[in-house]
């Protein structure tokens, strides 16, 4: 009895340190067996026997790879578990291509069993006998020998996929075009020798700065299907800003594409704007900026230790009496998704399986079981058997620009692509602008959300010329976007006095009133068709050219909100409610995600929603209608709800960083330079407008004091103005409750206005 309490009161440090010693210790025997075997086989390895004749006699002249192999096995299992290298198929794989070089020694130099040589050391020996002689009995020996060279060709494979190897693998493979790819970039340079450069970008290198990638499961591969190399990819830190040519820069990651698909893109791209009323028209063609500006993308493999995590996910449940089974696993730059099956319990008799409520609610154990700072359980996933529990890896891996930009997802995203990040595989994540419509960004202050609002603005920036898109940028901090002033695609200046903001909003309104009265008189119903047509050359009566979509981005909602929530959010609701199929699209940040800011009425007209990391549930519920943007990690981690897919999905973003911002804007500049001297706003000439409404509806607020009803021609007589002015100023004296309802048989409207109101809207 008392042996048993000692062998059940063993602490779990003890356990963990038998069961590491238990497999170190078999590794370390089956090293030195391997290295003993190999001194045996070595010409002068006294006091070893010179060659072993029961080893060679069984494997032959494979003897030395035997020897090799058990050294690497019993190294793998002393270290290989805890550097990530530990797999049962590389041990596989090794043995299939041990066993299928024996065999294919004595298939290849016999046609019927012959074991003399065999036991004199020589082929495949007894062991590729035994089994060579099987295979030609069965199947003859020519079927023979290509068995041989599939189970070689399977053996080579797992030996090379799991095990450090595969990096070999793949730079062998990804080195092939090499000489293309050098070739190209002599080409290249010898062309920019006899083009004159731009003048160099000066810019403050970012502090600190570590690009570090993340693993792309789509290699980039350059025009015509050719890989990009990495020499192609470590390009100088400070490249030129254009390129020689004057046409669209190659797309990589399509491989095989006809030149005409591309032609179609690159004349989408190099359209002639001119605005419905008040746009500058932009000169069409001209270069786009070149991807070298960007960081490129490094390849980095990092292999997570997959088995660990796993079974210490199901002991961690099971102990709470909650039995899964993985079956489903995939790695991202910051998380790692588990996919659980939910197992069955034994109840009185009864086999019933485990509710997913009991998974959700084991979150917090199982961050406490990993040691990690956040569990998020995905419960179910949308559209797959399991619950998905996404565990932080141990190292996040930075995702640049560059890499979204040269994905196939990318050159597919639609016509407003935005790169937005890699998801919890690693694949790329790309919204359509045109089909989110409007997007929310919001999340806690450091969490990303200016990060993001760069490297949305800078893959526009890369992908679209100022004929196909502007922009109206609006930052009340004055931080974050005031530095892209002086690019072609901004209709003015980045607006940072908040009374500026409602002149751009009434301005956008009235552009998209103008823009549907155009399309009712070209007979169409949207954006993409209008330009359709007029790139056709069917121009109706009082058409004009293609125009160009509009962006506002507004990178601080509360202070606006703050200043003026009921103006604001009525122009912002029409805006997102009307403007989608004009091609104006909104984009709204905040750090801020209370009610009050974003309002019910706001998140109705915004199914595209992006969240960071926030502080409380409530806050993610306030944003996304449902808990999880808690549990996320900052520094890009994000959750992503689009109007055209049914789940939230999350996001690693991508960085971008401030030379690279520095760059792509100091391009644009130039491009600017060129094209002449930078016009005022649109909206300026509408803000003296408002402003002399304001004065005038000051003057209607004396004329109507003291009297008791008032018509609209009494108010023309006083004012000395026109009639339809007179009414427009009675009816904004109404919406402000200074004027009752029209009592008709030419009685006017009863004044409301009383002397303290009048005070109070003076001072207001």
């Amino acid at each position: 009895m008392t042996r048993q309490r000692s062998r059940r009161t063993l602490p779990p440090w003890w356990e963990e340190l038998r069961e590491n010693l238990s497999v170190e210790f078999i590794g370390l025997i089956i090293f030195l067996v391997g290295g003993f075997l190999l001194l045996s086989l070595l010409p002068s390895s006294d006091p070893f026997p010179r060659a072993l004749p029961w080893l060679t006699q069984m494997v032959g002249w494979t003897a030395p790879l035997l020897t090799l192999a058990l050294l690497v096995l019993g190294a793998v299992l002393m270290v290989g578990s805890r550097a990530g290298y530990w797999s049962v198929e590389a041990i596989i794989g090794a043995e299939l291509l041990l066993l299928a070089l024996q065999m294919g020694t004595f298939t290849w130099q016999n046609n019927a069993p012959n074991w003399a040589p065999q036991l004199d050391g020589a082929g495949g020996g007894l062991v590729g006998a035994t089994l060579g002689s099987l295979l030609i009995a069965g199947f003859g020996r020519e079927l023979a020998l290509l068995l041989i060279v599939l189970v070689g060709a399977s053996g080579l494979y797992l030996l090379m996929r799991y095990t450090p190897l595969f990096f070999l693998y793949r730079g062998f493979f990804n080195g092939m075009p090499l000489i293309g790819a050098a070739v190209a970039l002599w080409e290249k340079g010898k062309a920019r020798l006899h083009t004159p450069s731009m003048p160099e970008p000066s810019f403050a290198p970012p502090q600190g700065a570590n690009f570090v990638s993340a693993q792309d499961p789509e290699p980039p591969t350059a025009a015509g299907g050719r890989t990009k190399s990495h020499a192609a990819a470590a390009q100088p830190a400070d490249p030129p800003l254009a390129e020689p040519a004057a046409g669209p820069r190659p797309t990589s990651d399509q491989p095989g594409q006809p030149p005409a698909a591309t032609a179609k893109r690159a004349g989408r791209n190099r359209r002639t704007k001119v605005d419905a009323t008040d746009l500058q028209a932009a000169p069409a063609g001209g270069p786009l900026p070149a991807l070298d500006l960007l960081v490129a993308d490094h390849a980095r493999d990092e292999r997570v230790d997959v088995q660990a995590l796993q079974q210490l996910i199901e002991t961690t449940l099971a102990d709470f009496n909650v039995p899964v089974r993985t079956i489903h696993v995939e790695s991202g730059p910051t998380v790692t998704q588990f996919g659980v099956e939910p197992l069955y319990l034994e109840r009185a008799g009864q086999r019933r399986k485990v509710r997913v409520s009991r998974i959700v609610n084991l979150a917090d154990d199982l961050a406490l079981a990993l040691a990690v700072p956040a569990v998020r359980i995905e419960a179910p996933v949308p559209g797959r058997p399991y619950v998905g529990i996404e565990v932080p890896n141990l190292e996040k891996k930075m995702v640049t620009l560059r890499g979204i930009l040269e994905s196939k997802a990318m050159q597919q995203g639609g016509a407003l692509a935005l790169p937005l990040g890699r998801n919890t595989a690693g694949a790329p994540v790309v919204m359509d602008l045109t089909k989110a419509p409007h997007i929310l960004i919001a999340g806690a202050t450091g969490a990303g959300k200016s990060v993001c609002i760069n490297a949305i603005v800078t893959g526009l920036l890369m992908q679209h010329g100022p004929d196909r898109l502007r922009f109206i940028m609006v930052d009340p901090k004055m931080v974050e976007l005031p530095g892209y002033n002086g690019i072609p695609h901004l209709l003015g200046n980045v607006i940072t006095d908040v009374e500026q903001v409602m002149g751009a909003l009434t301005w956008l309104l009235l552009q998209m009133d103008d823009r549907y009265r155009l399309f009712q008189q070209a007979g169409v119903r949207n954006l993409e068709n209008y330009n359709a047509k007029m790139l056709k050359g069917k121009k109706g009566a009082g058409e004009g050219q293609p125009l160009p979509y509009i962006v506002l981005i507004i990178d601080e909602l509360a202070d606006l909100m703050m200043t003026a929530a009921e103006d604001v959010e009525r122009q912002i609701c029409r805006l997102a409610q009307m403007a989608r199929a004009t091609g104006i699209h909104l984009i709204l940040a905040t750090q801020r995600p209370s009610v009050d800011v974003v309002t019910g009425l706001i998140k109705a007209n915004f199914p595209s929603r992006i969240a960071f990391a926030v502080t409380s549930q409530t806050d993610s519920r306030v944003i996304l209608d449902t808990p999880g943007a808690e549990r996320l990690l900052g520094r890009g981690d994000m959750l992503v709800m689009r109007s055209d897919v049914a789940k939230l999905g999350r996001v690693q973003g991508c960085m971008v960083g401030e030379d690279e911002i520095a760059r792509v804007v100091a391009f644009w500049r130039q491009q600017a330079t060129l094209e002449g001297t930078p016009t005022p706003p649109p909206w300026s000439a509408l803000m003296d407008r408002l402003d002399d409404e304001e004065e005038l509806l000051q003057e209607a607020l004396d004329a109507v004091q003291g009297l008791t009803q008032v018509t609209t021609s009494q108010l023309q007589r006083k004012l000395r103005i026109g009639y339809p002015k007179a009414a427009r100023l009675v009816e904004k004296l109404e919406e402000k409750g200074f004027l009752g309802p029209d009592q008709g048989a030419g009685q006017g409207r009863k004044v409301l206005l009383k002397k303290e109101d009048e005070e109070e809207e003076v001072d207001r």
